[in-house]
This record gives C-alpha cells, structure tokens and sequence, in this order.
C-alpha cells in the first residue's frame, strides 16, 4: 500500500532515520533533506539495508530556501515530519545567534514552502524543554511554560508559536511533538545514535564510557531536590518514539484533527535519574561505569517527565520499551559500531 511521500528534514539524524524505517514499514514513501551538519553519512545505506529501499536523499541546507524550493517542484507531498534544528543545549548557550538562525529559518523556509506548494499535514520535532522548569510534574499537554532554560529551548517555544500563527487561518494542520529523552537504538543494533559531534545525551555518554572512548563521565549535580541529588528525565526508546510521527501522520491524513495545531508529549511517563539510569545500564550490561560526581550544570532542568495519555486517547500511541529495553539496545548499537570504527 502506497500511502504517498513525506518530505522528512533531518532525515539522517537519529530520530530522522529511525522514522523513515517505521514511515517505510507503514507504506509511506520518505523524501530525505538533511545538510549533514551533525549526522553520520552512512546513515542512509543503514536505513536501505534494514528497508530494502533505495531513498531520495538531498544533501542540502534548508536555510537556502531556493535549493529547498526544487525539492517541492519535483515531488508531491502528503506530509512532512521537520526534524532539522541544532540541539545540543549547551552549544545553545554558547552559540545563540548560530541557534535561532538555523532552528528558526529553516522552519520559517519549510512553512513557506507547505502553504505555496499546498502540503496540509506537519508534525514538527518540539522538545520537553519548552516547559522549562515545571512547577508541577508530570507535565501535561496544558502545563504553563515557563522560561526557556536555553536558546535551544526558546527556539523550539518560537518554532511552536510561529506554526501555530502560519497556519492559523489556512486548511493546514500541524501536530506538535514534545520529546521527552529520545535514547536507545533499532533493535536490530544496526541503527542508533550516531552524532558526528561529541555525543551530549546521556545514554551515548553512558555507553561510549562503557566501550572505553571516554575514560569516564561526568554526573552534574548531586544536591537536587530528587530521590538521588542527580536530575530527573523521561526516556523514551527511539522506535516508540518514530512510531508517534507515523501514527501522528496517520491522525492528520485521515481528517482526525479538528484544530489546526495540536500537541502531544511523548515520554514513557516515568522519571529516571541520571543515577538509576547509569544503574540501569550497569545492570544489563554486566558492566561497571566509571563515573564522576561534578558540579551542576548550567541549563539542566532539575525534573521532568510526561504524561502521555492524550496521545494515547487521540494517537493510540504508547511505548512499548522502557529503560532496561533502552540500554539493551543502545549497548548492542554501541558494541557494533565500535567494531565497525575499529576495522
């Protein structure tokens, strides 16, 4: 069943590749962008072994809305998924302007391009860090924000409000996808996370501690308000997460959306700290991680965690994987690419 083509921008990056394989699973047909910027170029050959399907890919920056432009002129739509934004929360706060200038024109470009050219669906790849520090978790769709931790954070709070005024008074729907930690890897262990700039989430670190590319990783903070004094964060698995955009692409296609834009929160609506995540890891590993208790962090929120019923209610999404299935897998991916990179 062919069910159309989706332009997916970021297409290489982590989240961005594991989608297309679930896309392609569904009968969709993924049109890739990414510029490379922070992903891994074999990517691509990865997602075509596990798929056996050969994907259009352009190498191109979406900033240059004239390159982008082509892309539209030589495919149809149904949907797209923009994943495509600078995310490393601390660069954010070293490279503000760097931020805002890639995270914002690339969707102002993308949103010109959907009401031109007449795409109706997006879902848009937004963050948990739009809420800032909560006042009350787990966070619901309708928790207040508060101020943004980081540029990162400000520009997916922008990106969210500049869909929401584009398409305000047009036939075009948008779903707003809040993150919560994406981590682990395709079952397979073929496909996981792969950055081309050091690694900053923490399962990556975890597991490049384990293999011994880092000699050992750093906790930040030990004196939060939490079970441990380490942060609380919501994990959730790669391939639970590229299923919410299938089914997201699926709700939107199908006329199910009644609101020009919504939001869902995707998370396994459990808190995990840094700790019991390092934990976590220990134990399905069998190994020993040599870690370091450190000072706090500037931008880390203390705790969140979803709930996540609203996107099971209109989505019919919930994850099937939890931490134990996360460290599994993001294990598996790390030990094959390590012997890949060794060879």
């Amino acid at each position: 069943m062919h069910k159309g083509k989706v332009l997916v921008t970021g297409g290489t990056g982590y989240i961005g590749s594991h989608t297309i394989i679930d896309l392609i699973e569904s009968g969709y047909e993924p049109i890739c962008v990414d510029n490379g910027c922070n992903s891994d170029p074999d990517t691509l050959e990865k997602v075509s072994m596990l798929t056996n399907k050969i994907l259009a890919f352009y190498p191109i920056d979406l900033c240059d809305q004239t390159k982008l432009e082509r892309i539209f002129n030589d495919h149809q739509f149904v949907g797209i998924i923009h994943f495509a934004a600078l995310k490393a929360v601390g660069d954010s706060v070293k490279y503000p302007i760097q931020y805002f200038k890639n995270n914002l024109n690339s969707t102002l470009n993308i949103l010109e391009m959907a009401l031109k050219y007449g795409v109706k669906n997006l879902i848009f790849s937004s963050s948990c860090t739009v809420y800032g520090n909560a006042e009350n978790i787990p966070v619901t769709e309708d928790t207040p924000w508060q101020e943004a931790e980081s540029p990162y954070g400000r520009t997916k709070q922008m990106g969210e409000q500049i869909i929401k005024d584009s398409f305000k008074n047009t036939d075009h729907k948008a779903i707003l996808l809040r993150y919560f930690n994406p981590a682990g890897a395709h079952t397979s262990g073929q496909l996981g996370e792969a950055p081309s700039t050091p690694a900053q989430n923490l399962v990556p670190v975890i597991t490049e501690t384990a293999i011994g590319k880092r000699n050992k990783m750093m906790v930040f903070g030990s004196d939060y308000a939490t079970r441990d004094g380490s942060c609380i964060r919501d994990f959730i698995h790669i391939m639970d997460l590229a299923r919410a955009h299938t089914q997201a692409l699926d709700y939107l296609i199908e006329g199910n959306q009644i609101s020009t834009t919504d939001v869902y929160n995707l998370g396994i609506g459990e808190g995990v700290t840094v700790l019991e995540a390092i934990n976590a890891f220990e134990k399905v590993s069998g190994n020993q991680l040599n870690y370091e208790i450190g000072p706090r962090r500037p931008g880390d929120v203390i705790a969140i965690y979803a709930n996540y019923e609203k996107a099971n209610k209109n989505l019919g999404w919930s994850p099937k994987y939890g931490i134990n299935e996360i460290m599994e897998t993001a294990w598996e991916w790390e030990k094959n690419r390590s012997k890949v990179e060794d060879e």
